[in-house]
């Protein structure tokens, strides 16, 4: 009887001890039946990237391959060790070409089944197999055995059930180099900024002087720039819009009735009342109500104060975005003054770091850890849930998931947890949670969107507003590369309503990030292709681009203390005229509070080695001919912005480079 023969090649990816000795066995699964299990050799050695040729042979036609089945034995008297296949490629007698993707650990002796790489979207054909369609409700049954929910109990977004890092799938797990490099970043973060001695010292600061000497080591240029010109109004107002938490200003058409600032307050360029100005679109305002009302923190014994600041900004006619006016505590009375630019040099300046204090705490905790890190881990945890291998989704947004589930498992554990790192902090403690409840109730999907949401706030015509321009041409890329993609398998609207697997994955966002609250606009289910691309294209450059803005320039702005406290110990001046250095100096969080803050942030701005720039897709989900091409036309778009950032930074006295592709990771990973 004559023999079929399949060709076949085994890539193991590149990862350190991917390689395996276990004893590997694979299986062929066709229309028309199955090949007998076959030995690929007694374990794959200990290189890596190394490429495996095989036959497998059968006594007849099993048709087209829809299905492998792999598994591993330990050898005899060895343990079973972890192993990490890339893919399987495949040729038939008859020459078709499959191709199987894996990209992931296998460490046990189960058999695993991974699907032929052509994706196949949840409106399951009728002539598909019985066998094809087990296999994928076998595997999301898998799944949702390995990814399940811890439901929030304060309101905040829903996380994965995992209590350590040895609970979390080793899928999803960072690699041997990010996992070491992480570790040594975060225990060497005091030694390497040089203050192994300052890191106990509960000492306040003696002078100014003595914070720029702490300050000399590990410096960037922005960082240098923000040391030499924090006090000015003009790097205060900058920061709103160019900063690491662009998120709060928004235009002032009216002003709220509990800041009751006047024109006698004020002075405006050419003589315009406040009332003018606002007509003609030039006043904004800073509101930082979600921190009204909060138990501060107490550090060193000390109680902390944390305000919830409204601050006026003013467009000069030089394009100059200016604070006029700084309201420190949510109701207006005799012992909350407004503070403006013409009171006494320290009033002023005081008030101004009472504001970049509780924009840190906002920052931190709202526009970072809410709006990035923890919608990111549910939109990961929705998809590994509801989504197999095989389906286009998965596929798309697979890359974007990478780390996020144990970098957001140590944020719990090291930095707000009861004994981490943000217990330094003024909103550490009881506060946190409130901070993160009222943030989470704001959280709205058209805000997740960054057009919708600069349209809503009020800033597209704002001068040189570098995050709105880069992350809407950012934007732009995105949602052409998904409509590209996503439009190969979506030809009408009937098809994404009838996907089933999507309108789960979509559900479980609604009701585990947003806890089902219609008032949030976030969809429970899609209707069209274009509802689906602009989901998709959101939920992409949250947890690339998004976090890139809020994140990479932290110890650009945060590493000189006094233009960003993370703590203020002395309550705001009552009355104006009574603030002076001393006054300033005994507000400023201590010593061994600035050097844990400054290691901190260093921490969260340091790049990884094996950091992988958005749209660099070096694991191979598509086989297809279509998205592939897709897939090169974004990388070759972000280069293109790359390089048109790179020219406008150069005319830039600060350049921003927060929103630079090639400064973008793919997903939230530090």
């Amino acid at each position: 009887m004559k023999s079929h023969k399949y060709n076949g090649s085994l890539t193991i990816a590149s990862n350190l001890f991917s390689s395996t000795w276990d004893h590997v066995r694979i299986k062929l699964v066709g229309t028309d039946g199955t090949s007998e299990q076959e030995l690929l050799q007694q374990g794959f050695g200990s290189s890596n990237d190394s490429v495996f040729k095989f036959e497998v042979n059968c006594q007849k036609s099993i048709g087209k391959l829809v299905l492998i089945e792999l598994d591993k034995t330990p050898r005899l008297l060895l343990p079973q060790n972890a192993w990490f296949p890339a893919k399987v490629e495949l040729e038939s007698p008859e020459g078709e070409s499959y191709h199987f993707p894996i990209h992931r650990w296998i460490i046990n002796d189960e058999v695993h089944w991974f699907r032929e790489g052509t994706a196949l979207p949840g409106f399951v054909p009728e002539t598909q197999q019985e066998y094809e369609r087990y296999s994928r409700r076998h595997e999301l049954e898998v799944r949702n055995q390995q990814y399940g929910w811890i439901v929030s109990p304060n309101g905040i977004p829903d996380s994965m059930e995992a209590n350590d890092v040895h609970s979390l799938p080793e899928e999803v797990r960072f690699s041997f180099t990010k996992n070491i490099e992480f570790k040594y970043n975060a225990a060497q973060g005091i030694v390497e900024l040089k203050l192994q001695g300052l890191a106990d010292c509960e000492e306040s600061w003696k002078s100014i002087d003595a914070i720029s000497e702490v300050f000399r080591c590990k410096q960037t240029a922005l960082s240098e720039h923000v040391q030499k010109n924090w006090k000015k109004d003009s790097l205060f107002g900058y920061q709103f819009l160019n900063g690491v938490n662009p998120m709060v200003i928004r235009r002032c058409s009216k002003l709220p009735e509990n800041l009751p600032v006047t024109d006698a307050m004020v002075f405006l360029p050419g003589g315009r009342s406040l009332a003018e100005e606002m007509q003609r679109g030039n006043i904004f305002l800073c509101d930082y109500q979600i921190l009204d009302g909060l138990k501060a923190n107490t550090i060193n014994g000390k109680q902390q104060y944390l305000m919830a600041p409204l601050v006026l900004l003013h467009k000069t006619p030089e394009d100059k975005l200016m604070p006029i006016a700084i309201q420190l505590k949510q109701e207006p009375s005799k012992d909350n003054p407004i503070f403006v630019p013409n009171d006494s040099e320290y009033d002023w300046l005081l008030a101004k770091m009472f504001v970049r204090s509780a924009d840190f705490q906002h920052h931190q905790l709202h526009s970072h850890l809410l709006r990035t890190h923890l919608l990111a881990e549910v939109f990961s945890v929705s998809l590994l849930r509801n989504l197999p291998m095989v389906h286009p989704l998965y596929k798309l947004l697979v890359p974007h998931t990478r780390y996020t589930l144990q970098i957001n498992l140590l944020a719990r554990k090291l930095l707000i947890s009861e004994t981490g790192i943000l217990k330094t902090f003024t909103s550490g403690g009881a506060a946190v949670d409130t901070i993160l409840q009222r943030a989470t109730s704001s959280v709205t999907y058209s805000s997740l969107c960054i057009l919708d949401d600069i349209q809503e706030r009020g800033l597209e015509s704002v001068p040189s507003f570098y995050y709105r321009d880069d992350g809407i041409q950012i934007w732009d890329i995105i949602n052409r590369f998904v409509q590209g993609v996503l439009g190969y398998y979506y030809k009408e609207d009937s098809d994404v309503q009838r996907d089933t697997e999507l309108q789960t994955w979509v559900h479980d966002i609604f009701e585990h990030g947003f806890h089902s609250r219609p008032e949030s606009g976030m969809p429970k289910g899609l209707q069209t292709v274009a509802e689906l691309v602009k989901f998709v294209s959101m939920v992409m450059f949250t947890g690339s681009a998004q976090h890139a803005a809020v994140n990479s320039g932290q110890f650009d702005y945060g590493s000189w203390m006094p233009n960003t406290p993370t703590s203020m110990q002395r309550p705001p001046p009552t009355t104006k005229g009574t603030a002076d250095e001393s006054s300033l100096l005994d507000a400023l969080p201590d010593i061994n509070v600035t050097v844990n803050g400054m290691a901190v942030v260093w921490l969260l701005s340091k790049q990884s080695s094996d950091f992988v720039p958005l749209g660099h897709y070096p694991e191979e989900h598509f086989s297809e001919r279509v998205p592939r091409q897709h897939m090169e036309a974004f990388k070759t778009e972000l280069e293109e912005l790359s390089a048109k950032i790179k020219k406008r930074n150069l005319g830039l006295k600060i350049p921003y480079t927060f929103l630079d592709p090639e400064l973008i990771e793919n997903s939230v990973a530090i």
